[in-house]
């Protein structure tokens, strides 16, 4: 069988205001030479939600590039993405492991990718409309917002039991960004790791007994998930997951709709079908075996707009070498070495700019905060994550990112039915915020982009 790829000028160079398309390569030691580097890209990120999770890091990385293959199978090698570890369920698996256990975890994981494949094949025959009416701009800025923001006790929870790693961690993140350019800026996350972890060994805060017990060479550990017909009492993690679907959804279509302008190729948006069934299909295959949920990585973007190569080539090499990676025990073993200081500097940022990824949400579709809809939509919700709200009923918990994410959903259509069944939508009320007086608004509705 023919690959689908075709070679790029001569294989070797990259014309200025040229790219290579999804559909073209660059010859094979050079695609290889990218691949690695989407690996790079990922690798930071993706390995962290398992360190933090509790799940094994080799697990994940071994479903990590199973996940990303069949992204592109489904896609038709027409959309390039790397399938790497989800942050918005770090917080729903940590609380179902301390309640339930792992399995529960793995239940919940499976369950919310069943229901984002559904969401995908609902897409494919109908469009993306409904979503975008569903979570206009100010909403689902307001649920990837939260998402990062709630996630902050738990960086300071980590960072406590090692201060001054976590501080040197942390530092090590943001002057890598401004002191190295091209893919070196774009790793700061990864360098951070690499430089917070050499401090720890220097100051004895790594035990690297279990490296030294693990093979070069095995299989990854697996895990099924639990079973609800038979401990009823995975039903009850439930609530904290399927929120995350719509941060699934958001992540998704921004990537489909960021790479479909940046290749120039609209008609890739008609792919958001196939992308949320395969994200939603390798979230069950991951969760079914014991790894981490998936979600398409803007970390990959960086460095296809670093080095404008879009080839899916290069994501089925990455795909491979991931899945040759979680294949060392030893590799995953020295993961898992990396201790608490690391961690609560590292996700100090981390956290942080998965929240300020929903205010550029905002930004960039122009959200109007002089608007009562807006403004109690964001307020309300961040405040409920922020402050860790919990709701129990009937035995069901609701968690802080479960209630904030119902909140911003709810208060935004109730308001915007209400607004315009009084004629109050358009009403400006920021002299109420900002105690001056300011401009009538225009009566745009500024929770769709402007």
């Amino acid at each position: 069988m023919a690959l689908p790829w075709t070679l790029h000028g001569d294989g070797k160079t990259v014309q200025p205001r040229e790219i290579v398309a999804p559909g073209e390569r660059l010859s094979w030691p050079r695609t290889i030479g990218i691949g690695a580097q989407h690996v790079i890209a990922m690798f930071g990120a993706t390995f962290l939600v398992p360190v933090l999770t509790g799940f094994p890091p080799s697990t994940t990385i071994l479903f990590s590039g199973i996940g990303t293959i069949l992204f592109l199978l489904i896609t038709k090698n027409k959309l390039p993405s790397y399938l790497g570890s989800s942050f918005a369920f770090i917080a729903p698996v940590q609380a179902a492991v301390a309640s339930h256990g792992q399995e529960s975890a793995l239940f919940g994981i499976v369950v919310v990718g069943l229901t984002l494949a559904l969401i995908g094949l609902l897409v494919n025959w109908t469009g993306v409309g409904w979503i975008n009416k569903l979570m206009p701009p100010v909403v689902a800025g307001t649920i990837v917002a939260l998402i990062g923001f709630a996630l902050g006790p738990a960086a300071w929870m980590n960072a406590e039991k090692a201060p001054i790693t976590a501080l040197v961690t942390l530092f090590a993140v943001v002057l890598s960004t401004v002191l190295f350019k091209g893919i070196l800026g774009r790793l700061s996350i990864f360098i951070g790791v690499i430089v917070g972890y050499v401090f720890a060994v220097f100051r004895g805060e790594i035990d690297f007994k279990a490296v030294g017990e693990a093979a070069w060479i095995g299989l990854p550990d697996l895990h099924l998930p639990g079973n609800p017909f038979l401990d009823s009492g995975l039903w009850t993690v439930l609530p904290a997951f399927i929120p995350v679907v719509l941060v699934l959804i958001a992540e998704n279509v921004g990537h489909i709709r960021g790479v479909a302008e940046m290749v120039d190729q609209p008609k890739l948006n008609k792919l958001t079908g196939r992308a949320l069934f395969a994200d939603g299909l390798a979230t069950i295959v991951a969760g079914s075996g014991g790894g981490s949920a998936t979600t398409t990585y803007g970390e990959n973007i960086g460095v296809m707009a670093a080095t404008r190569i879009y080839s899916t080539a290069a994501y089925w090499v990455a795909g491979i070498v991931a899945i040759l990676l979680s294949l060392s025990p030893k590799i995953g073993a020295i993961i898992t070495t990396i201790p608490a200081g690391v961690l609560g500097g590292v996700t100090t940022a981390l956290y942080g700019l998965i929240g300020i990824v929903g205010v550029k949400i905002w930004l960039d579709n122009k959200v109007d905060f002089s608007l009562p809809k807006n403004q109690f939509t964001a307020a309300t919700a961040l405040i409920v994550a922020v402050g860790q709200f919990v709701f129990t009923f009937d035995g069901i918990s609701f968690n802080s990112i479960a209630l904030g994410a119902i909140a911003a959903i709810v208060i935004y259509h109730v308001m915007n039915v209400l607004g315009r069944w009084r004629g109050t939508d358009g009403e400006d009320a920021s002299p109420l915020i900002g105690g001056t007086e300011a401009p009538a608004a225009s009566g745009k509705d500024a929770g769709t982009a402007a």
